[in-house]
Formats: structure tokens, C-alpha cells, sequence
């Protein structure tokens, strides 16, 4: 069984400088990436902060409606509990999609040119 070596790491020399790190962080494309990365997370972390809020009031201030009946033992109470979960799942998914085909590549493009000290 063949046991394969790391790559070598950057010596303390090799990696970027504080100056550099500024350079890219304040280049026009690390810029773009943020606002893309912000444009997607924001939005959608205060809607789903909205829809727990609005799950958590509606269980202390609605309890008549939350306990209304829906098919058997499905109160709308328990099916807005499971779509909570629901949500969270679709969210993860939709944003390791986004991220693999947006935001990745371009960091990665990013995160190359420096190491390569362009």
C-alpha cells in the first residue's frame, strides 16, 4: 500500500503578506464576491428567522388556530413544526448548490492568484 506525501506547506516566508491580504480584500473582485455571498445569505437568513418567529408567536398567541385540526392526530400546529425542518434542510441544500456554482469557483480564483503571489 503506497502512502502518499503531503504537498509541502509555505514556509513563513512564502505566504502572503498583511499587505497583500489588504490588496485582495479591497480589489473590486473580492468585492463582488462579498456583496453575491451577502445578497444571497442575508435575504434569506431573515426570512427564515421571520418564519421561526412567526411559527414561535403563533404557538403563544394563536393556540386555537395552531391546534385546528388538519388530517387525523395533524394539527396545524405539528405540520408547521415539520416545515420547519423541512425548511432547514431546503435551505442547506440550496446553499451548497449556490455556493459550489457560484461563490467557490470564484474564491477559489481568488484564493490561487495569491497563493501564486500575483
Amino acid at each position: 500500500m503506497a502512502t502518499e506525501t503531503p504537498p509541502p506547506s509555505k514556509s513563513p516566508a512564502q505566504l502572503p503578506s498583511t499587505e497583500e491580504f489588504v490588496a485582495v480584500q479591497e480589489s473590486a473582485e473580492f468585492g463582488e464576491l462579498r456583496g453575491a455571498y451577502r445578497g444571497f445569505a442575508f435575504p434569506l437568513a431573515f426570512a427564515f428567522i421571520a418564519w421561526y418567529l412567526l411559527y414561535v408567536l403563533l404557538s403563544n398567541y394563536a393556540g386555537d388556530f395552531m391546534g385546528t385540526k388538519l388530517v387525523g392526530n395533524l394539527n396545524v400546529a405539528l405540520a408547521l413544526g415539520l416545515a420547519q425542518f423541512l425548511t432547514t434542510f431546503l435551505i442547506a441544500w440550496w446553499y451548497a448548490r449556490t455556493a459550489a456554482a457560484k461563490f467557490d469557483p470564484r474564491a477559489e480564483a481568488i484564493k490561487s492568484r495569491m497563493e501564486a503571489g500575483e
